[in-house]
């Protein structure tokens, strides 16, 4: 049985346990939430290794770091780097989303290597085999999808993106308002465009219940992904999103009539006006589902410092309550993150992350800000470096005064308002 249909019958689990216990909430409270639909656990039943990832309505905001090697960088030991960093900057879960070099050998260095929840987007997969095979994406059928989609089950893949609401009536509605930017979802375009080329309908959409059975069979969580997000904010909240959003929140539904847990991904760029709207409506069509969001980005003109965009569009969406925030990284629009990359985006995330969490009020957040200043106040510097996101930066940047006799940084000295206020 899968985590909701024991949560059905009023068990609670070792995974429900353990997640209460990392989010200070009672092992009730998470079975309840998993009932509702409002929570899920991410851990397939073959990669027990990993602790369980509970995220969801009252938890903690999670973030997710993406690694994945392209056709033009197939170098897995840098993506394993990579992974460590990300884990060691703190991020809750990571997605494989490599496109080049062998990537059933990929997935399962990854997953080997992994401490925690690992998400993968099997079109990517079956893409690349059917490419290989010399023939064209479009060639692919619904059997090579599938068999992808069970093979990452079977490897213990915990939670997959699967383009399910790109469908012909959700593609039609992008078409007819039309875009400045199209579908920017690598995903929803591969899908857009093997439905284009076949005349059929989505086999993610049409064989819903195939996938349910795979999804099922190993308790992995389904991420429907927003394969038609939009990639400008010009394009935000069109006829496009939110039919898919509409699809979206009735496959969920199926989904948890089948005893399989799922969450809803979320749109990419959007104007800040228009980020709270976003997910309280995501969260009335598909009845509270957890939210993962990409950013989001309110604007468009920051390549380069996208991780700082992405950090002020996941605080609103967080506040307003999105559960899962996909970093973004400085490379994002420009190329594949490198080290520093990866480990700013996962900070970025993680300030975003806690910022929302405040306003949730999700019990320790607020206090760790108080602990902050208590510990400026009685000029406690190695309080301070504990009580920061980022210990090792925090530490490595501090100086403190010779002029004031270290009770101050050297941005003040011996003029630091908190020394003259305690004179």
């Amino acid at each position: 049985m899968t985590q909701l249909e024991k949560a059905r019958k009023g068990v609670l689990t070792e995974e429900m346990k353990q997640s209460a216990a990392r989010e200070g909430v009672s092992p009730e409270a998470i079975r309840q939430g998993i009932v509702d639909g409002t929570i899920v656990i991410c851990r397939n039943i073959n990669h027990t290794a990993i602790e369980p990832l509970a995220i969801g309505l009252g938890l903690r905001t999670k973030v997710n770091a993406n690694i994945g090697t392209s056709r033009d960088n197939q170098d897995l030991k840098l993506e394993l780097e990579k992974l460590s960093v990300a884990i060691a900057a703190g991020a809750d879960a990571v997605m494989d989303l490599s496109t080049g070099g062998n990537l059933a050998d990929i997935r399962k260095a990854v997953m080997a290597k992994s401490g925690v929840a690992i998400g993968t987007v099997p079109i990517y997969q079956a893409a690349v085999k059917t490419l290989e095979e010399k023939k064209a994406i479009s060639e692919m059928t619904p059997d090579d999808l599938f068999g992808v989609i069970e093979e990452n089950g079977r490897d213990g893949v915990d939670f997959i993106t699967v383009h399910c609401g790109v469908n012909r009536e959700s593609v039609a509605a992008v078409e007819a308002q039309g875009r400045v930017l199209g579908i920017v979802s690598r995903g929803g375009s591969m899908t857009a465009n093997w439905m284009r080329c076949n005349d059929r309908e989505n086999p993610l959409y049409e064989e819903y219940d195939r996938l349910l059975d795979i999804a099922r069979r190993y308790d992995m969580v389904l991420s429907l992904g927003d394969g038609l997000r939009p990639g400008a904010i010009h394009d935000a909240t069109d006829q496009g999103q939110l039919m898919e959003l509409i699809i979206l929140g009735q496959l969920a539904a199926r989904a948890r009539a089948a005893g399989v847990q799922v969450m809803i991904e979320g749109p990419g760029h959007v104007p800040i006006t228009e980020v709270e709207a976003n997910i309280k409506l995501q969260k009335k069509l598909c009845q509270g589902a957890p939210f993962y969001v990409l950013g989001p980005l309110p604007t468009d003109i920051a390549p380069g410092y996208d991780h700082i965009t992405s950090a002020i569009g996941g605080a609103i969406a967080g506040a307003a309550g999105a559960d899962f925030l996909c970093y973004v990284t400085p490379a994002e629009h420009l190329r594949l993150p490198t080290l520093a990359d990866v480990r700013d985006g996962v900070m970025a995330a993680r300030i975003a992350a806690h910022i929302a969490d405040i306003a949730k009020g999700i019990p320790g957040a607020f206090e760790r800000d108080r602990k902050m200043s208590e510990c400026r106040r009685k000029f406690d510097w190695q309080g301070q470096v504990e009580a920061s996101l980022d210990p090792d930066k925090t530490s490595a940047l501090l100086e403190k005064s010779k002029s004031a006799n270290e009770e101050g940084c050297t941005m003040c000295g011996e003029f630091c308002a908190i020394r003259l206020g305690k004179k």
